[in-house]
């Protein structure tokens, strides 16, 4: 464990930041690899991401990058979802994923050493390089995305998230469901996988993050045989994401729901995960609806009046404008009471900023908690997939401490001010009242 005291000591210390050594290099089919070696446990944790999020997806086809992501690991060269899982499982490893607006992502645990290892690289190389898309396997896929979809016609927290995505992003791809529509779902076929698949799986676009117990020769091996079969290049949809346009006015949306409590979402668009402006407002939002019981929010809605349990801001950066959302649950009764709180105090916010005292426990709290975000591989192992698919600077980790402590009350108040317009915000309320 003496690798990870000393990166936790690195990184509570202000002077001294966290040096993660992270290898990196590019693969001759395109592929980008970022790699950190550490033998101090017998493991190892890859990652494969690729630019096949539901943006990608044609608008005809909603479901179709959710769906192919998730068949990966269901059938796969000659084996079927269960032999899938009983090889992983025989060597002790373990399958994991991720999959948002931009990037899909296939993850595994393995123990390091060479027979457990090369059984489950194998399976991962088998998943990622000769998927089956079985029909039957899809019809059975299908059948448990619709029947989520329709739970969640039922649930008010479900028709808030997706009212408030809808409004705030209109006709921009970031406002699709994951999983996509009924009606789409219910039409995909096996070849509509088999397309999407060939067009965003391609190693061009690939991003390999590996952390464990192997060497840089190893690490190149397993990268190599992760993409050496994947679909070519010159296959490869080149995919823009369009920019997200700003919202022209204030909108609220009222939807009918039996219950006792509203659910209250409050947002517009945000900022991309290259913007100048992210450190300043990720600093910001800790004292405005980010640090919990430090917050603003939290103190005006809950602690001064009672309003609501918790009330909560952040932003979500993507490759194009993620969404910045405030959002807190309250009574049918005093939902347009909280409502005004909310926007008030963010006016509030934008107009004056922050306090001197509200920054230094801000940066007190973000930096005396960031060794807790880098105190596992599999931490560890997601930042070195997100540095790799949006080109963040290797030295990321590092930097991130002296980068928060950077930040002054004058850059939170322009930034804010840039980037967060509060005559301008999508509102919506799940709970009583009329559409």
């Amino acid at each position: 464990m003496r690798f990870w005291m000393i990166l936790l000591a690195l990184c509570a210390s202000v002077s001294a930041h966290a040096a993660l050594p992270i290898q990196h290099w590019v693969l001759a089919n395109g592929a980008k690899v970022y790699f950190v070696e550490n033998h101090d446990l017998p493991m190892l944790d890859v990652s494969m991401d690729f630019p096949a999020g539901t943006a990608a997806e044609p608008a005809s086809q909603g479901g179709v990058a959710s769906l192919t992501r998730s068949l990966l690991s269901l059938g796969a060269g000659g084996l079927d979802d269960n032999q899938i899982a009983r090889g992983l499982s025989d060597v002790g490893a373990v399958l994991g994923g991720r999959f948002d607006a931009d990037r899909a992502g296939i993850t595994l645990r393995t123990l390091s050493s060479p027979t457990e290892r090369t059984v489950a690289l194998e399976m991962l190389a088998r998943m990622v390089q000769q998927p089956t898309f079985s029909d039957t396997v899809l019809a059975r896929e299908k059948a448990r995305v619709i029947a989520a979809l329709k739970q969640a016609e039922l649930q008010p927290e479900s028709l808030a998230a997706r009212a408030f995505q809808q409004t705030v992003f209109g006709s921009h791809p970031y406002a699709r469901r994951d999983s996509g529509e009924i009606a789409s779902v219910s039409r995909l076929t096996s070849a509509d996988l088999r397309a999407f698949y060939r067009s965003h799986y391609a190693a061009q676009g690939a991003v390999i993050a590996l952390i464990g117990d192997i060497s840089r020769t190893d690490a190149e091996r397993v990268a190599q045989q992760l993409t050496a079969a994947l679909p070519p290049a010159s296959q490869a949809a080149n995919l823009v994401i369009p920019p997200v346009p700003a919202l022209p006015q204030a909108v609220t949306r009222t939807i009918p729901f039996p219950a006792k409590q509203s659910q209250v979402l409050i947002g517009q668009p945000g900022v991309t995960r290259a913007d100048p402006d992210y450190f300043a407002l990720y600093v910001g939002n800790y004292v405005l609806g980010g640090g919990g019981f430090d917050s603003r929010l939290l103190n005006e809605v809950r602690q001064k009046r009672g309003l609501a349990y918790s009330a909560y801001s952040y932003f979500s950066p993507m490759r194009a404008s993620g969404v910045f959302q405030m959002g807190l649950q309250t009574r049918v009764d005093q939902t347009q009471q909280a409502v005004q709180v909310v926007r008030d105090t963010l006016a509030e916010f934008v107009e004056n900023g922050v306090s001197e005292a509200e920054l230094t426990q801000a940066k007190n709290n973000i930096v005396g908690g960031f060794p807790l975000r880098i105190d596992s591989n599999k931490k560890i192992l997601e930042y070195l997939a997100v540095i790799g698919f949006y080109d963040l600077p290797l030295n990321y980790l590092e930097a991130f401490p002296a980068r928060i402590e950077a930040v002054t009350a004058a850059q939170i108040q322009a930034a804010f001010k840039r980037h967060v317009h509060s005559d301008r915000m999508v509102t919506v309320i799940v709970g009583g009242g009329t559409q």
